[in-house]
């Protein structure tokens, strides 16, 4: 959930307009809520991996970012290199990942 208490903004000319405003994250109403607890689930076991390069990813993305955005940003890294192995019809190589 996104809050926002600035959306509107004055012009100078007395009138006001509608700001642009965050979007928010996540998926949207065209989702398959089956791989997305997937991939969430195989994040999940990539944080408990510390010698997995993702893991490691996911050690440094935390002196960032919150936990929560951090095993997204592992799931998606996760759902892009699953698609890049189906469409390329190759197998997984974790060295990929290493940063």
């Amino acid at each position: 959930m996104t809050r926002s208490s600035s959306d509107w903004v004055s012009e100078g000319s007395g009138q006001w307009r509608r700001s642009k405003t965050q979007q928010t994250r996540g998926l949207n109403h065209n989702r398959h809520p089956l791989l997305k607890n997937v991939f969430k689930g195989a994040a999940l076991q990539i944080t408990l991996m510390p010698e997995h390069p993702l893991g490691q990813a996911y050690q440094r993305l935390l002196t960032t970012t919150k936990p929560n955005l951090a095993r997204l940003t592992i799931a998606r890294r996760l759902a892009a290199a699953v698609l890049a192995m189906w469409k390329n019809e190759k197998d997984y190589e974790p060295a990929k990942h290493l940063m």
